[in-house]
């Protein structure tokens, strides 16, 4: 029986910052990037901006003038990263 838990932050930090973790990161991104693209119009420009805070992380951009209304309008990136399987929340501060 378990009677003790003790986190390892030293090893969590060394995980998150590990290959395996950024290339998880970097496929998820993708994805998303690619459900997007299904859902605005050929030629609109969506990239996937791969940076390193305390862990891996990206970003996808929709680098169009009109991208804001259709998140509001349509919510295309949160259907994107639903259809992905990752889960949306309101970001709090």
């Amino acid at each position: 029986m378990l009677k003790k838990f003790e986190l390892d932050s030293a090893g969590v930090r060394e995980l998150l910052k590990g290959q395996e973790i950024r290339d998880l990161i970097d496929g998820y991104a993708q994805q998303v990037a690619d459900n997007v693209k299904a859902l605005v119009r050929s030629g609109v420009p969506v990239e996937v901006r791969k940076y390193t805070t305390d862990r891996g992380a990206a970003t996808v951009v929709v680098a169009d003038v009109r991208a804001m209304a259709w998140q509001a309008r349509d919510g295309i990136l949160t259907r994107a990263a639903a259809h992905a399987g990752l889960e949306v929340k309101a970001w709090q501060r």
